[in-house]
């Protein structure tokens, strides 16, 4: 298991756009995903679960990752947020 604090640095936050894209990282990987914003954590492969965060720019989500691909599923997981999710802001 492994946990990491991850800085949502794009403008919008994340946002359904930015989200919909984490999903689709997460939902490629078997490790247990979770997520926290000063709050419980919640599914990192729940869309619903995911937007109900309420991360604007700024915040500090941590991730715990827990299976077989954790390593590549945070190698995936933090190129999404350093990438701006490919939004270009």
């Amino acid at each position: 298991m492994i946990q990491q604090n991850i800085l949502v640095k794009n403008k919008l936050g994340l946002h359904a756009r930015a989200a919909n894209k984490l999903i689709d990282v997460t939902t490629r990987c078997s490790s247990s995903i979770r997520i926290r914003n000063q709050g419980p954590d919640v599914d990192g492969k729940s869309i619903m679960a995911v937007l109900m965060l309420a991360a604007p720019k700024g915040s500090e989500l941590v991730f715990t990752i827990d299976g077989d691909d954790e390593q590549q599923a945070l190698k995936d997981i933090e190129a999404l947020f350093d990438n701006l999710f490919d939004e270009g802001e």
